[in-house]
């Protein structure tokens, strides 16, 4: 086989556990409370495994993506907390390992272009309750229920096509758009910190998985070969 875009990924990966001596790496070991990821991967999928993964979700993981989890692994390693493993259970093929609300059931459903999806939530976030407008407590609680409701739904919707792929720490989680217009971005969810759900990179050049994960790899390796 000749040079790929992950050529030599794994075994730099594998370093990193040598040289970070003073576990300077965010996410990578075991603190605040929090379990990392010591720089392990999950053994790489086979070809069919791979299609067997897309056949029963209904789509076609982005190309890029889709050789990580061929030539270097189905998951662990990566940025923040690591990153989900695809792997197969009794219920058939699922990502564990990261929070965040992923629903598998609609990975087959398209992902919103990103000018629907920014409007959608600006609109949403306008119609927040504010407990001045209101005459007595009760009314206030019932319309931040129904409004939490909403923007539930909303999240579902604005993550249909997406896989969680890692958490990033304060319950901000970083997600891979596998179908419709957005489809091979990567997408950040702020929300924790009442931020938005976005896409990374400048509007009109997106980031993609292999990007996100090298740059990840790359900074990496410039703290962990720093001195104490």
């Amino acid at each position: 086989m000749g040079a790929t875009t992950w050529s030599g990924v794994r075994k730099r990966v594998a370093e990193l556990a040598r040289v970070d001596r003073a576990r300077q790496v965010f996410g990578a070991w075991d603190r605040y409370g929090a379990r990392g990821h010591h720089f392990r991967l999950a053994d790489p999928l086979s070809e069919s495994d791979v299609s067997e993964a897309e056949a029963q979700w209904g789509v076609l993981l982005p190309e890029d993506y889709r050789g990580f989890l061929l030539e270097v692994g189905a998951g662990g390693a990566g940025p923040g907390y690591g990153l989900s493993s695809l792997s197969r259970s009794d219920a058939g093929w699922l990502w564990t390992e990261v929070d965040g609300g992923m629903s598998h059931g609609r990975l087959r459903f398209p992902f919103p272009a990103a000018e629907e999806s920014s409007q959608v939530q600006a609109e949403h976030s306008a119609k927040e309750p504010v407990e001045s407008a209101f005459e007595d407590d009760d009314a206030f609680r019932e319309a931040c229920r129904a409004w939490l409701e909403e923007d539930e739904a909303l999240f579902d919707w604005s993550t249909s096509g997406a896989v969680n792929l890692s958490h990033e720490g304060c319950g901000y989680c970083s997600w891979l758009v596998v179908s419709g217009p957005e489809r091979g971005r990567m997408w950040l969810d702020e929300r924790a910190g009442d931020g938005t759900f976005h896409p990374l990179g400048a509007p009109q050049v997106g980031v993609e998985f292999a990007g996100w994960y090298l740059d990840w790899v790359e900074k990496s390796e410039a703290v962990a070969g720093r001195p104490r």
